[in-house]
């Protein structure tokens, strides 16, 4: 049967109307799909949106949302990008870019980054569905995707994307993979992918956990990545390697936002060991590690003095790269408690769980965007 939908709302008269409908009637379109070819599905915010029962093609909007299509294994279904994902130069540091880096940029455009759609764009492609991130909140996240399924008459599915900061984030990222995988049949699919993260996380919380608190090394996170790169006083108060494997997070106490410390407070703060989210070298002149270099004051923290200066793979591109978060978690463990850590190869441990997340060990590939420093004791 022929879905082809017919807008009635555009003022025309009750015979001309009946003259469509006789003429779709005899050519086999209807004017709305039947029951069986629909359902309703009630997204993140509430909001009950019909969509088709066999879902064939899909845009994904907002930071992060094509990621968790490839985590369900559903890339095919995409039939556009928006223009985070279309230039390969501003994806760095996402592994599913890599892997599908000739798909993405050969798919057109249907709106820039972070969900700035471009409604006249989603209707020339006419995908079955739309699938909207937010991270603004659920009012936003609600008035944003409910424009956006008025303005195109294309089923819109709205969601946040999660993080790894709280509990609660990481339930919301369960919930919307789940979402998602129950639109478009990959529900299996992803209760896998759930699987595969609670146990790693238990797996990094197992090996740990009885480490005595006052054998917790102090450490701390700088240049994490925000919208672009920063510099060392870029941390993360809850960053959830450092949770995972029983760290002593020296800035834990700033909350559970990202946050921007002051450079005295980390020199008072003097941690044992301290890991730089490597993306912070893309902001050139100026990077964690020239920091580190050059300012006196930081050249006197003891991690720097005793060498425990170590890079990281850059979790947070286009919003959380799941598996990066977890190999990373890995590698820092091996680092603080190599006891605990002595069957693990951080490098094979993330191209396994890459494999897992995006089809391929992408290690390599993705530590070459940044010169190689990535799982390494960094020389200054």
């Amino acid at each position: 049967m022929d879905n082809t939908k017919i807008n009635f709302s555009c003022g025309w008269t009750p015979l001309l109307c009946m003259v469509i409908l006789l003429i779709c009637a005899a050519t086999g379109c209807v004017a709305d799909a039947s029951p069986e070819d629909s359902r309703i599905i009630t997204d993140q915010y509430g909001r009950e949106v019909s969509v088709p029962s066999d879902v064939k093609s899909a845009l994904c909007s907002g930071s992060g949302c094509l990621r968790y299509l490839v985590y369900l294994q559903a890339e095919d279904l995409a039939v556009g990008v928006d223009s985070a994902d279309k230039v390969q130069e501003d994806a760095l540091g996402r592994p599913y870019s890599i892997v599908h880096a000739g798909m993405f940029e050969s798919l057109p455009l249907f709106g820039e980054a972070r969900g700035r759609d471009d409604p006249e764009k989603i209707v020339a492609l006419g995908p079955d569905i739309v699938f909207k991130t937010t991270s603004s909140g659920v009012a936003v996240g609600m008035a944003e995707a409910e424009a956006l399924q008025q303005r195109t008459g294309v089923p819109v599915i709205g969601f946040q994307y999660g993080s790894v900061r709280t509990e609660a984030d990481l339930l919301l990222m369960y919930n919307s993979l789940r979402l998602m995988g129950s639109v478009i049949g990959r529900e299996e699919r992803a209760e896998d992918v759930i699987d595969f993260i609670e146990k790693e996380i238990a797996d990094l919380e197992e090996r740990t956990r009885d480490i005595p608190v006052s054998e917790r090394k102090r450490v701390y996170i700088g240049g994490i990545g925000n919208k672009g790169a920063h510099g060392i006083i870029s941390t993360e108060p809850a960053y959830g390697p450092f949770e995972w494997v029983h760290a002593d997070n020296v800035a834990y106490g700033l909350g559970t936002d990202h946050a921007d410390v002051a450079k005295e407070a980390l020199v008072d703060w003097d941690p044992e060991y301290l890991f730089i989210d490597l993306s912070s070298t893309h902001l050139g002149e100026g990077n964690a590690l020239d920091q580190l270099k050059t300012d006196p004051a930081l050249a006197g923290l003891s991690a720097v003095r005793s060498g425990k200066v170590y890079g990281v793979l850059p979790y947070n591109s286009y919003t959380t790269n799941y598996g990066t978060v977890i190999a990373d978690a890995y590698f820092i463990g091996s680092v603080l408690y190599p006891e605990q850590f002595a069957d693990i190869d951080p490098i094979e441990k993330a191209d396994e769980i890459y494999s897992i997340f995006v089809g391929e060990p992408v290690f390599s590939r993705l530590n070459s965007q940044y010169n190689g420093l990535g799982f390494s004791q960094i020389q200054l």
